[in-house]
């Protein structure tokens, strides 16, 4: 009985260690998807679409009511509470438009220029000749620095597409000057859409098999199995070594 109760124990010992180290998956890789919706009442949509693979960010955005022929700036702000303005706040532009600053409190800074080609960095943040014009679909894949990457994995990166013909002239103009840069009317800067880069529930959905990386919860399941293997092991162990106590004290007493 003594050797079937230490092999039992033992199984139930060599059990836990499985539970312990079975694979997690990597939570900062997954799909993220926003929909931008219009702010300064500028009738513009938007859908971004980034797949996030350790700082390797591919991204697309499609948007629709942005003014023809114009450039329109765009970027991933982090650093902010996360979350987008309301299209009736007001701000300090003209007739109370909201300007740039006005809600980085709310997305915060610039974290990522979407810029067509060459840097992504902030200092491209007015690179006007290099972002998309009028209702051009974006796509490009830009390597990400740490903080970046952990703030879409959180849900907390925000996209704001900027440029809005407030006046409907067809083109960027007005008195009030850009607050990004005084060179430029507020038009050509002013906050046009936002959206806040959520998980996919796709990506959240488990593959099937034990998986690490790609944002996928599979093998979640396994290692609960073997988990709770373990603990019946252990159990079942208790439940023997009880079992035999009883039965040599019966002797006993016999």
């Amino acid at each position: 009985m003594r050797k079937s109760l230490t092999a039992a124990a033992a199984l139930a010992l060599g059990a836990l260690p499985l539970a312990l180290s079975a694979p997690a998956a990597n939570a900062a890789d997954g799909t993220f998807t926003a929909n931008l919706t219009q702010l300064n009442d500028s009738g513009v949509t938007s859908t971004a679409t980034a797949t996030l693979k350790g700082n390797t960010l591919d991204i697309k955005l499609q948007s629709q009511g942005l003014l023809e022929g114009a450039p329109h700036a765009q970027h991933i702000h982090i650093g902010g509470m996360g979350v987008c303005p309301t299209n009736d706040q007001e701000g300090s532009g003209a007739n109370g438009a909201l300007q740039v600053s006005d809600a980085a409190d709310q997305y915060g800074g610039i974290a990522v220029s979407l810029t067509t080609d060459g840097d992504t960095s902030p200092d491209s943040g007015l690179a006007v000749k290099r972002f998309p014009t009028g209702n051009a679909s974006y796509s490009r894949t830009i390597k990400l620095d740490d903080k970046t990457a952990s703030a879409i994995s959180a849900g907390k990166a925000v996209v704001v597409v900027h440029g809005v013909d407030l006046d409907g002239s067809g083109k960027y103009d007005g008195d009030v000057k850009s607050d990004l840069d005084d060179s430029l009317p507020e038009e050509a800067t002013d906050p046009a859409a936002c959206g806040v880069l959520q998980a996919s529930q796709m990506s959240q959905m488990p593959a099937g098999g034990v998986q690490t990386g790609g944002g996928s919860t599979a093998g979640t399941e396994d290692a609960g199995l073997i988990a709770l293997g373990g603990t019946l092991l252990v159990g079942g162990a208790g439940a023997a070594l009880i079992a035999s106590r009883r039965r040599r004290t019966a002797e006993d007493q016999a």
